[in-house]
Parts: C-alpha cells; sequence; structure tokens
C-alpha cells in the first residue's frame, strides 16, 4: 500500500489500524552432561502458566533484532558473559493465534549449543532455571513442547551433513567424545571403528592437536585430542543408523 505525500509518503497510514501484538523470542538450549542430552528450563514465575516449566525466552525490546534478543536471553539466563561464539541459530517463527492467552504474541525461536556450561540462572519471570535431561521435558507452557521437538529434529538432522557436532565439544576434544555427541542426540550406539574412518577420512572435520592426549579412564592408550577442522559441510554426510540398524 502506499499514501500521502509527505516524506516516505507515509502520511496517510495509520499505525493505529491493526490490533497491536508483540514479539517474543524462545530458545531451545541444548548440552550434553555426563553424556546425556540435556536442555535448559525455566520455571515461570508469574502467569500464564505460573509454575509450568518452559523454554527460556522473553520479548524484543524496541530497538532489538530477533539475534540480539535472543543472545541477551541466553546470556540472562545462562550466567555467561560471553554469547557471541556459541552456536545459535534462527529454527522458526511460531504465529498461530490463541498460543499465548495474554494477546496475540509472535515468537522467534532459536536453537543454542553449549559445551560445558555452568549452573543456569532465572531471568526476567523466571522462578528457576535447571538443566533437565530431555527425554524428560514435555508438558511445558505455551507451545514449547512443539519448539522443543522441532529444534532436536533440526540438530539431529544438521549432524548428518554439517560439522555441528563439534559445537557441543570443548576447544580440544577426543574421538570418543565427538562420538557421545552423534549418540546423545541420535539416541542411537555408533559402531567405534567405523566411526572413527569416517570422521578421519572426512576432509576438514577435525584437525589433530600435534603431541597432546587426554586419560580417558580406561585400560588403554591416551586418547588423542582433536579440534574442530576449517569445513562446514561434511561430504560425504554422516548419516545416522536407521531404526532397523542399517545405513539410510
Amino acid at each position: 500500500m502506499s499514501g500521502g505525500s509527505g516524506p516516505g509518503g507515509l502520511d496517510g497510514y495509520d499505525k493505529h489500524a491493526y490490533e497491536p501484538f508483540a514479539v517474543t523470542v524462545d530458545l531451545a538450549v541444548f548440552t550434553l552432561r555426563a553424556d546425556v542430552l540435556h536442555v535448559l528450563l525455566v520455571q515461570r514465575g508469574q502467569e500464564p502458566y505460573a509454575g509450568r516449566w518452559a523454554l527460556p525466552g522473553g520479548f524484543l525490546l524496541p530497538d532489538e533484532s530477533a539475534e540480539t534478543a535472543a543472545r541477551r536471553e541466553l546470556a540472562e539466563e545462562t550466567g555467561l558473559t560471553d554469547v557471541s561464539g556459541l552456536h545459535l541459530e534462527q529454527l522458526r517463527t511460531y504465529s498461530e493465534p490463541g498460543r499465548d492467552p495474554r494477546m496475540r504474541v509472535v515468537s522467534v525461536a532459536f536453537a543454542a549449543l553449549l559445551p560445558g556450561p555452568p549452573e543456569p540462572r532465572g531471568g526476567g519471570d523466571a522462578a528457576l532455571a535447571r538443566w533437565v535431561p530431555h527425554a524428560d521435558a514435555h508438558g511445558l507452557a505455551f507451545d514449547h513442547d512443539r519448539m522443543l521437538a522441532d529444534a532436536h529434529d533440526r540438530v539431529g538432522a544438521k549432524l548428518e551433513y554439517t560439522c555441528l557436532a563439534t559445537a557441543f565439544c570443548p576447544p580440544e576434544f577426543t574421538l570418543g567424545e565427538l562420538r557421545q555427541v552423534y549418540e546423545s542426540v541420535w539416541g542411537t550406539a555408533l559402531d567405534r571403528p567405523n566411526f572413527r574412518r569416517k570422521v578421519l577420512t572426512t576432509p576438514g572435520f577435525v584437525a589433530p592437536v600435534p603431541g597432546a592426549a587426554r586419560l580417558t579412564g580406561g585400560r588403554g592408550k591416551p586418547a588423542a585430542l582433536y579440534r574442530a577442522g576449517p569445513a562446514t559441510a561434511l561430504h560425504p554426510p554422516l548419516l545416522r543408523p536407521s531404526r532397523e540398524g542399517h545405513p539410510r
């Protein structure tokens, strides 16, 4: 639409002609704790859904982009002072009418991956924040069950054809720690020799740390350490086993 003859042609535009609505960001934040996939949840301290668990998030401020708001919320809920280097990606927009009983609210959801995060702290209207095993994270407020399922599906799929798994790992990691990322997210055991071969023969996936090794608690020799390599995509992809135990 156009109208008016003033600056920018907006003289005839009435911003009150449409019902106002709010925009929020919600975060599905994943990490590994004791080799188990966990997600960050907050317990709501206010209505609606007071006392219910939910994904962390909040309303966009007038001067923020969605990604800026997502990084602000991530820092507030985790207690991290610098989240600039963490993996954060936009998942999708949830805009169904009635998804929030307060008013029309459109949410831009993000997925984030944290290696070795601190204990979380609740921010905003959250009464409590906690890392919860992904398998136990259900019955969430709003439409957050759907958001979490979508985020888990996205992360699981991207492990197949990108180097995203290294975002779960510390700067230096063993191949066993990298394999545990896949097993925890996919919920299935992988063949160790086959996984090692695929990782080491995929160009740019990982880079060895010269002369570095880590004791892993086993009886064998210390495990070599690696860093994330320069590649972003996996060629060929590292496909997860199917439910029948055969590659897809």
